[in-house]
């Protein structure tokens, strides 16, 4: 049976999107990346959710802010999203750059220390991020490596956009990455992938209706629970990617050591040890950090 036809809004919105990518990749990566940010940086403040899910975020996460630090924490995070939206188009060019450089790209730090000596050719490594600065380097970073990676992502609703966003990044790595969307299907490809020698990437700090309530700012919040789940069953390396932005198209990405893992299996333990060491990146750059998704359950926000 063939899949429905795209609706009129759908095919609407896609054409939008192509028009968009065009105009993005026919500029230097700074300008698309500064021009990106600009654009957010001015519509998102007004939209609703900035107020109904940001603010209020903000509020319970962090109630010692003002009224005037959580507004310019909020303009800071439409900002750094049109960037990182705009930084998409811009994948192929983002290469690993020298510490103090203020070319496009990233700065590496800690791969060679705290990464490459646990990577063993053919054995599974788990690598985890959360939503700061540009969360779409970390793939781009194993494929330069030559690391067998994939990773899960939330697919878009509408089909044409998800198949044009899964070019470039493909065109952006340069390498080949495979991409598992969310879901069972994709849970399922994810697991065989990093059973069978693979390296995996997660996205921790995701919006969940099911998963483990795990404290994340003193707060309990529905946290996945299968990055835990693999490591303590293949016992193999779980290393944390911090990313943080320098500015337009400049990042620098910093490795921590892998986590030490427990002898049980613990999975809450770990999980909660997981957004610990989130929560710690997004007080150090609150304004790298989305704060615009109902990371805990309504009733609390």
């Amino acid at each position: 049976m063939s899949a429905p036809a795209p609706s009129f809004a759908h095919r609407a919105e896609a054409r939008l999107v192509r028009g968009l990518i065009r105009l993005l990749a026919m500029l230097p990566p700074e300008t698309a990346s500064r021009l990106g940010g600009a654009v957010a940086g001015f519509v998102g403040p007004f939209l609703p959710v900035t107020r109904k899910v940001g603010d209020a975020n903000l509020r319970l996460a962090m109630p010692e802010l003002s009224p005037e630090a959580r507004k310019l924490i909020l303009h800071q995070v439409w900002r750094n999203l049109g960037q990182t939206i705009s930084e998409l188009v811009c994948l192929r060019v983002l290469r690993e750059v020298p510490q103090g450089s203020v070319k496009p790209g990233y700065v590496l730090e800690g791969w060679d220390e705290h990464v490459a000596p646990h990577l063993v050719p053919g054995q599974p490594a788990l690598f985890f991020t959360g939503h700061t600065a540009n969360w779409e380097v970390m793939p781009l970073i194993a494929a330069t490596k030559n690391v067998n990676f994939g990773f899960m992502y939330r697919a878009p609703s509408n089909k044409l956009v998800d198949e044009m966003l899964a070019r470039l990044r493909r065109d952006g790595y340069d390498s080949p990455v495979q991409m598992f969307a969310k879901g069972a299907a994709g849970a399922r490809g994810a697991y065989a992938h990093v059973r069978n020698g693979g390296a995996l990437g997660f996205l921790v700090d995701q919006k969940l209706d099911t998963g483990l309530a795990v404290p994340f700012f003193g707060k309990p919040a529905m946290t996945m629970d299968a990055l835990a789940s693999f490591a303590l069953r293949l016992r193999c390396p779980v290393f944390p990617i911090h990313v943080k932005r320098l500015g337009p198209a400049r990042l620098h990405v910093v490795c921590e050591p892998p986590l030490p893992l427990p002898e049980s299996t613990d999975t809450l333990a770990l999980t909660a040890e997981v957004n610990r060491i989130v929560e710690g990146w997004v007080r150090e750059a609150p304004g790298d950090w989305l704060w615009l998704h109902r990371r805990w359950p309504k009733g609390t926000v």
